[in-house]
């Protein structure tokens, strides 16, 4: 049988090194050479620079949606007073909006605008995607793989426009679903993403973005920081109209059969796939912390909760917030995703000595009852934003 050769770029490090060994030692008739010399390689000098200030220019795209939004409250609270948030939404349909913010409206998957919008910043957190939850990720791949233009146009950008600090909000459905097919998961640690089969559409977009920032680093020398998303939630999220992840979902089920008086609840799949939620308190500090260590720089990190819930237990703790027991169903031809996904949190605590520790009760609590004035407030005939 003929010999297939396959010419592999020669990893920066011993880890890489490893991964690169692994991945194609698993495929057949593949032969890959790779000069052990060359991985002992220097590793780039990382520069001290100075402190961002209050008044540096701190850009963030995806303003206008959950995270973006949150994220400029967070630094705004912190006493930062010059902070660009973009989105292409028109404003009123943004969620947050944040006294002394410069608010802009416009699309970054434009490469033009993505030079305006960076001008001038110091510190860039690209958090803008066309994205939801499973509902439409799994419906609208085409769409999710467009993002890549966003974060290919933003990055270099920002480094044309001499930014010190890039961060990139990448995602778990990084990771190799063959890992993913047992609601009783393994906890996924950051190499788990190689060898790679990340999830279709947005999976892949993340894992290639993830990679356009590594290089800008080792490349170009702009500090680039990836946090690896798992399942944000709370309050001043997607709660309605298809983009909403679970917890969002089960509220709203929940407040809409309690409202109709109908005590019964549909649910995708068998509710037995099992995911973990992490607060948006947690996220956002989280963000700031990998943003500002610098041995994090250009390194996939897994920032979410380590709290493993079915679907069915999320359900039951909604129903105990909201005191009602509802009948079941499930639809086994919704879109379900993998099996089980959770956080492999050893490195984040290693790293940051934290991790997210907001305990899905106290969160959940907190996002049905905002979610239930928001539903108030709708059938009430006033404007509000469902995402």
């Amino acid at each position: 049988m003929d010999m297939q050769w396959t010419k592999v770029d020669i990893p920066k490090s011993k880890r890489q090194a490893r991964i690169v060994h692994e991945h194609w030692n698993g495929c057949d008739h593949v032969a890959v050479i790779i000069k052990l010399n060359t991985m002992e390689q220097t590793k780039r000098l990382v520069e001290k620079g100075p402190a961002t200030k209050k008044d540096d220019l701190i850009v963030i795209t995806g303003a206008g949606g959950f995270i973006g939004g949150n994220l400029a409250l967070h630094f705004t609270k912190k006493g930062f007073t010059n902070i660009r948030a973009v989105d292409k939404k028109p404003l009123y349909e943004w969620y947050l909006h944040v006294p002394g913010v410069e608010n802009i409206c416009l699309d970054v998957s434009n490469e033009a605008n993505c030079h305006r919008v960076c001008e001038g910043a110091v510190e860039v957190y690209n958090l803008a995607a066309d994205m939801g939850g499973m509902g439409f990720i799994e419906r609208f791949r085409v769409e999710c793989l467009r993002s890549i233009l966003i974060n290919t146009h933003m990055v270099e950008a920002a480094y044309k426009a001499g930014t010190r600090r890039y961060f990139y909000s990448s995602s778990a459905c990084a990771y190799n679903t063959l890992l993913q097919k047992d609601p009783n998961v393994r906890a996924l640690k950051e190499s788990d993403a190689y060898p790679a089969m990340a999830e279709r559409g947005y999976g892949w977009e993340k894992l290639v973005s993830e990679m356009f920032c590594e290089e800008y680093w080792h490349e170009r020398g702009m500090k680039t920081f990836i946090a690896r998303f798992h399942n944000v939630y709370g309050p001043n999220g997607t709660w309605d109209g298809g983009r909403e992840k679970a917890p969002a979902a089960m509220c709203r089920k929940v407040i809409e059969a309690i409202d109709k008086k109908d005590l019964s609840i549909n649910i995708w799949g068998t509710g037995e796939q099992t995911r973990s939620f992490m607060y948006i308190d947690d996220c956002v500090k989280g963000i700031d912390m990998i943003t500002h260590c610098d041995d994090l720089i250009a390194t996939p990190i897994n920032l979410g909760s380590s709290e493993l819930v079915s679907i069915n237990t999320l359900v039951s703790k909604v129903e105990k917030i909201a005191g009602v027991k509802l009948k079941r169903s499930y639809n086994l031809n919704a879109p379900l995703g993998v099996a089980g996904r959770n956080s492999d949190n050893t490195f984040i605590k290693q790293m940051l000595k934290w991790e997210p520790d907001t305990t899905l009760d106290k969160g959940l609590a907190v996002t049905y009852k905002w979610i239930g004035q928001q539903y108030q407030a709708r059938k009430a005939g006033k404007r509000v934003g469902i995402g």
